[in-house]
């Protein structure tokens, strides 16, 4: 098994055990035996847990805000796509094997006492945010606005991951949508459109 093979195993089954049962509950020897990578190898590719830990969570941030960008600019226009972000996490949530933000869960495990892990859940907050002020920009919208509208996705990512509805993503969108009616140009409300 080349080192590039045994790094996507290693990292496939990291993913699916720390997201499932967290990242301190999870020693490397489970991961060996899930990923069928020998001890040797995987030592190779990550020399410590800290390391697989930072490429998991790396790996994770490019996946997600792909999914995320992606299903929001399939949409037509500038506020449908600020919408589409809340539709795409109603569909995260439902999936049966949700267990909340993989960013959230290993900042409360690891955020106080490993920086790589703080800064790589910032990291991906801000990204996060940067791309929903792009949404706002693009819909000609206040600059105001995409702060109140990522703290009603990431508000939607906890009280999903805490009651394991998918319900938090449809009331999120709905405080969006009446944000983005309050923030309508003067005269788009005045021509109805």
């Amino acid at each position: 098994m080349d080192l590039t093979e045994a790094r996507t195993k290693l990292l496939d089954a990291a993913e699916e055990l720390f997201y499932e049962r967290g990242v301190q509950a999870v020693g490397m020897d489970e991961i060996r035996s899930a990923s069928g990578v020998s001890l040797k190898r995987l030592y190779q590719v990550f020399p410590s847990k800290a390391e697989l830990l930072r490429a998991y969570l790396d790996r994770r941030d490019i996946r997600w805000r792909t999914q995320v960008m992606e299903y929001a600019d399939s949409r037509a226009d500038g506020e449908e796509r600020i919408l589409a972000v809340y539709d795409w996490l109603r569909d995260w949530f439902a999936e049966p094997d949700f267990r909340g933000c993989a960013f959230i869960n290993s900042y409360g495990e690891l955020g106080a006492v490993d920086p790589a892990v703080a800064e790589a859940a910032r990291r991906h907050k801000s990204a996060f945010g940067a791309y929903v002020a792009s949404l706002v920009k693009d819909a000609g919208r206040p600059a105001e606005l995409a702060g109140p509208l990522v703290l009603l996705a990431e508000g939607a990512m906890a009280t999903a991951a805490i009651t394991r509805s998918a319900n938090a993503a449809g009331q999120a969108r709905q405080g969006a949508s009446m944000l983005l009616r309050a923030t309508e140009p003067a005269s788009t409300r005045a021509s109805g459109m």
